[in-house]
């Protein structure tokens, strides 16, 4: 009789796909797939025909760290509202976007591994 557990002893896997749009200094990108959720990045000044070609329409999470592209997440409402929309950055989210957003945190305040965990469950 083997005495293995895969499922336990193994990093859960997810099938969460996650966007992670503007710079990634905290790393929320990496502590995302070290929880198993796909990632894909985007950088520079993000478009609607980007979020389109990154597969926004199929995404479970959307997170934006950079405040400047904030006019984004109406962009990415537009496309689908069947996603989670969080903002990992330390400047204030403009008054515009607050009523779309599902999270906004300050990295100073939790750490990625921190929020990796609860946005992957």
């Amino acid at each position: 009789m083997s005495d293995t557990n895969t499922d336990s002893d193994t990093e859960t896997e997810t099938d969460l796909h996650a966007i992670v749009a503007g710079p990634d200094e905290d790393g929320l990108a990496d502590a995302l797939e070290a929880e198993g959720v796909t990632v894909t990045r985007l950088g520079g000044v993000i478009s609607r025909p980007q979020l389109e070609d990154a597969g926004i329409v199929e995404t479970d999470l959307y997170v934006l760290t950079d405040i400047d592209q904030a006019t984004t997440i109406p962009i990415v409402y537009d496309l689908t509202d069947d996603l989670r929309t969080v903002t990992y950055a330390r400047r204030t989210v403009p008054e515009f976007v607050k009523g779309q957003l599902d999270l906004a945190i300050d990295p100073r305040l939790m750490s990625p591994d921190v929020v990796a965990d609860e946005l992957a469950e």
